[in-house]
């Protein structure tokens, strides 16, 4: 959903810890990302032959320390800056299940193989998520008053847990979310891509191979679906004419130094500046780039 919304030419910040799963990595990221933090080597740990944020994800792993630092620092820093000026916060719990350190009593965002031996595997409770996130958002919108906050359970199962398990945990995640919605009525909205998956479309043609994580079709009609619901019709002529534009630019002409391939290149130009003419705020800068490589200019 958040490269679907960059590609509509929204602007956002995707996903800056890399993919999170439980409520409490995602609210300590939120934490972190507030107060700016600078992670330094003793946040770390060295395992299979690289450097790793039991945080993040491990696209920012390296054999390097400072590669590592480098990566998650500059990310925290850029999405620093997005936190107090952004309209909207969008975040997918996926699972209740948690694995704390036993060593530190730290609920973890990632495990990076780590022996299982090291962790404790629990279910949050409702009350967990609740008290902590009325805390977190208190402070944030304490600070952005026109912050909205739409939360998702995601459809996708944990079946690792076992299906039954997987069913206690997404139980737990809407429970919470209720209270939440109860507790910040004029800030905080449910969308049910959950039910969406499964009361809706019911039938495992929707799923990928794995038969977990939804097919491309899913996706889409979750898509459709949240457009719908939140976006106006100006919004939605808006994304019809980007993603115009960016079909355009995708396809592969069969002689690209033509001059009907520069005329059709020529158009997308055109495009592209009525759109900026009447919303300067979109950004088309690579899409121009692209069409200037392409045309030789």
């Amino acid at each position: 959903m958040g490269t679907r919304l960059a590609d509509a030419k929204f602007s956002c910040d995707i996903n800056p810890y890399g993919v999170l799963y439980n409520p409490l990595s995602i609210s300590a990221a939120l934490r972190e990302i507030i107060l700016g933090k600078v992670y330094g080597k003793e946040d770390l740990f060295f395992f299979r032959d690289c450097w790793h944020s039991p945080m993040h994800h491990g696209d920012f792993s390296s054999l390097s320390a400072d590669e590592t630092l480098k990566k998650i620092n500059e990310r925290i820093a850029r999405a620093h800056e997005w936190i107090f000026r952004s309209d909207c916060l969008l975040l997918t719990f996926g699972t209740s299940w948690v694995y704390e350190q036993k060593n530190t009593g730290r609920i973890v965002g990632n495990c990076h193989k780590l022996p299982g031996k090291e962790f404790i595997l629990r279910r949050l409770t409702v009350d967990e998520i609740v008290s902590d996130y009325t805390s977190l958002l208190s402070g944030l919108l304490a600070r952005n008053s026109g912050l909205k906050v739409i939360l998702t359970v995601s459809p996708i199962r944990h079946a690792r847990d076992g299906m039954h398990a997987n069913q206690l945990s997404k139980a737990t995640l809407l429970l919470a979310i209720d209270r939440l919605q109860a507790a910040f009525q004029e800030s905080v909205f449910y969308f049910p891509a959950y039910e969406l998956i499964l009361d809706e479309l019911r039938d495992y043609r929707f799923y990928a191979e794995d038969m977990v994580h939804p097919s491309d079709m899913a996706v889409q009609y979750v898509w459709e679906r949240f457009s719908s619901a939140c976006f106006s019709e100006e919004t939605l002529q808006i994304i019809e004419e980007s993603e115009n534009i960016r079909r355009g630019l995708a396809h592969k002409p069969f002689h690209p130094d033509s001059e009907e391939y520069k005329r059709f290149l020529g158009q997308i130009v055109l495009k592209i500046d009525r759109l900026n003419g009447k919303y300067p705020y979109l950004d088309f800068q690579k899409e121009r780039e692209l069409c200037h490589i392409r045309l030789k200019i």
